[in-house]
């Protein structure tokens, strides 16, 4: 079989469409999962028994199933409770969120307990409120150690951001699936797909390791 790339280049609009596409899905539930994952891993490091078992029933059904099972159920079951449909989008949105809430709370609950409880009490002797303690003293310290983990996280929900494809999304993953059916050239499609999340994703992890090695060792935390 004689591969022929150029074939490629004739749908890069469509390929960069896609990753755009792709790129915002990511963003989108990264704010959204990392806003679940702070008060989830806080929650599960309450007194509270209740919350506590509440959010780790929660944190363990999502990180125990597959995402694509995750996504499937709430594209095709949660609209016959809801009443009405949900599009493809919304659904990946709120698969890939509750996902990225789930395995980024236990980064967080790991962050907290490095927060001394000395630094708690300093916020009450000074009549702080719980919300103020929250914002300006606990989750700048919590984000800033779980740093490094925190973009591990990014970095795998970039790659099953691909997952969306299968209920419709125009993903990076959906057109090149498209184009490699187009063209029935799918060793040259696929394969520059796979490049393109390499590409992204590569410099991520390497990230992820100056962080670590660098940042918070200069930082001593």
């Amino acid at each position: 079989m004689q591969l022929n790339f150029e074939v490629v280049l004739r749908f890069q609009d469509a390929l960069v469409t896609g990753l755009w596409t792709t790129i915002k899905l990511t963003l989108i539930c990264i704010l959204i999962g990392c806003t679940i994952g702070f008060f989830v891993g806080m929650a599960r490091t309450s007194k509270n028994v209740v919350l506590r078992s509440i959010t780790s029933l929660y944190v363990e059904f999502f990180r125990g199933t597959p995402v694509l099972v995750q996504l499937f159920w709430i594209f095709f079951c949660l609209p016959l409770f809801l009443g009405f449909e949900l599009s493809n989008l919304v659904s990946g949105i709120i698969a890939l969120s509750l996902y990225m809430g789930a395995i980024t709370s236990e980064t967080f609950r790991a962050s907290l307990k490095t927060v001394g409880r000395e630094q708690r009490d300093a916020c009450i002797a000074l009549g702080l409120s719980r919300w103020t303690q929250i914002i300006n003293v606990i989750l700048p310290q919590a984000v800033l150690r779980a740093a490094p983990t925190l973009l591990s996280n990014c970095v795998s929900l970039f790659k099953e951001s691909a997952l969306v494809s299968a209920v419709g999304m125009s993903d990076l993953m959906f057109v090149g699936q498209n184009i490699s059916n187009t063209t029935a050239r799918p060793i040259e499609v696929l394969t520059v797909v796979a490049i393109i999340y390499f590409a992204i994703a590569f410099p991520l992890t390497r990230a992820v390791t100056y962080i670590e090695r660098r940042v918070l060792q200069k930082l001593a935390v």
